[in-house]
């Protein structure tokens, strides 16, 4: 086995090359792993399902001889008994102890760092919580005792997918969080991560699996069958057979995030608070205004999302205190936009005359906004301070009232860019448009100085504001010389993937 060195001399296990990229993610559990200082150590390590957080957990146990447990809905009794058989075969006894309670098993977990830093695993925590309340004041004491008394190596790592109650459990006012020395987050695959992971080197094939299935690791072997399509040709039949196809776990999928994310009474305003917003409802007021439901229930389902990490929220970067939301989960967005409206034809038809059906409605919401959203992502992820002159650090959809039409539309921005101080009061860097499907022109360029100009008016210093075009399609000769003379930044698919 290769091997790294870590701050303490004690070599850092390769990442296994079964692991998808992931690489910070695994220098940060194995530096946390491999820590060599003579006490008990606690990290956290939370992620909503189906991000890989527990395929991560699972290997570094194994290429460092560490024991993993996966709780599981159940009673206290049941889950101490199954901990304390998985403890018995890791430990090769013949006989599992009897634990009386959570004390002794934590006692004996923590044990197994006598000698040496070991990492001791305990996934889905929060599941054991709910059986057994008292479980973090046991671990509170149990490192409190560790600390001021006998020294151990143990680096224990509690997972967990319940992000409310990993949120409470671990937050700043929480008697664990001092104790923990990582906090760690798996979420999805970046734009282009996903794009590598899904073998499509074609950006605007990248773009479209993106739209549907999102960076959700679990999605391509175990729920599409490592079913990949084999070009942007063969995107209809990859949704086809993959996605919309019954004997795939990815048809079901959506139903199934609500379902184990929300309780009972709750999941249909969700569903339809999921549709209303990724339908372009994207203020709570509008879409209780489409779901004709009472502002309260309607605030309520929407924090439950909120809270679960299936909807997002972001402020607007041009007016005060207006909140957007987004669905989160790409492919929720899919389902409740383009797919959920036929099910029932799903029921009847095949899937390829559905598909047709709903393929104009993917292209003229989900794929648009999608490709907004990826944009977004650029901009902060990957653009740099070369491009827009400063360092990004955020990148939010803004919209102003047109003062040239009072009672029309609103002018709208897709990316605004700003530097130091935040998505309202920072340094406002850019200001563009994106379009998936749409060929841009001088026309875009125009729209963009006249919305500089408002915001001049405004009051806001536009002095070295740059105008960005994002486009899906391409750039009309005259936008490229606008281009070459410094007046426009254009962002086509090959620089957004980072083939140019």
């Amino acid at each position: 086995m290769g091997v790294a060195v870590s701050s303490s001399d004690i070599p850092l296990p390769d990442k296994p090359q079964k692991i998808f990229d992931r690489e910070a993610e695994w220098q940060a559990l194995a530096e946390f792993a491999c820590d060599s200082r003579a006490e008990a150590r606690l990290g956290v390590v939370s992620g909503r399902l189906r991000q890989g957080k527990t395929y991560l957990l699972e290997a570094l146990t194994g290429a460092l001889g560490g024991f993993y447990f996966g709780a599981q809905q159940g009673t206290e009794t049941e889950s101490l008994s199954r901990l304390a058989d998985e403890l018995a075969r890791h430990t090769n006894r013949s006989s599992p102890r009897h634990w009386h309670d959570w004390e002794d098993a934590v006692a004996d977990l923590l044990a197994l760092g006598d000698r040496r830093p070991v990492p001791i695993v305990v996934d889905e925590f929060p599941d054991l919580v709910r059986q057994s309340p008292s479980l973090p004041s046991v671990l509170h004491s149990a490192f409190r005792r560790h600390d001021g008394g006998r020294p151990g190596k143990a680096r224990l790592l509690l997972g967990g997918s319940s992000l409310p109650l990993m949120h409470r459990l671990f937050s700043t006012a929480s008697p664990l969080r001092e104790l923990s020395d990582l906090h760690l987050t798996v979420g999805p695959l970046d734009f282009r991560q996903a794009a590598r992971f899904w073998e499509a080197d074609d950006p605007g094939l990248a773009v479209l699996v993106h739209a549907v299935v999102g960076g959700t690791i679990a999605y391509r072997r175990d729920y599409a069958g490592d079913d990949v399509p084999a070009g942007r040709d063969d995107f209809d039949a990859w949704v086809c057979r993959a996605v919309l196809n019954p004997g795939r776990p990815l048809f079901r999928e959506p139903y199934h995030l609500i379902q184990e994310e929300i309780d009972h009474k709750d999941r249909p305003l969700c569903h339809s608070a999921l549709s209303a917003v990724a339908s372009g409802c994207s203020t709570q007021g509008q879409v209780a205004d489409c779901l004709g439901a009472p502002l309260t229930d309607t605030a309520r389902c929407i924090a439950l999302l909120r809270e679960n990490g299936l909807l997002q929220s972001e402020e607007d970067a041009f007016r005060p205190n207006l909140i957007r939301l987004r669905v989160a989960e790409p492919l929720l967005a899919f389902e409740h936009v383009a797919v959920r409206p036929l099910r029932s034809a799903l029921e009847q038809r095949d899937a390829v005359s559905v598909w047709k059906q709903a393929r104009p409605v993917f292209d003229s919401v989900v794929a648009r906004s999608h490709f907004a959203r990826i944009c977004r992502d650029w901009a902060v992820r990957f653009a740099g301070p070369d491009v827009f002159g400063a360092r990004p650090t955020s990148a939010t959809h803004g919209s102003l009232p047109d003062p040239a039409f009072p009672h029309g539309a609103d002018m709208a921005a897709d990316v605004v860019v700003r530097g130091h101080g935040g998505a309202r009061n920072g340094t406002l860097l850019s200001v563009g448009l994106a379009r998936w499907d749409e060929f841009m022109d001088l026309d875009q360029l125009q729209r963009l100085r006249h919305l500089l100009d408002v915001l001049a008016d405004r009051g806001e210093d536009v002095t070295h504001t740059r105008p960005a075009c994002y486009s899906g399609t391409g750039f009309s000769p005259a936008l490229r010389a606008a281009e070459a003379r410094g007046q426009v930044i254009l962002v086509d698919l090959d620089r957004l993937y980072g083939h140019a």
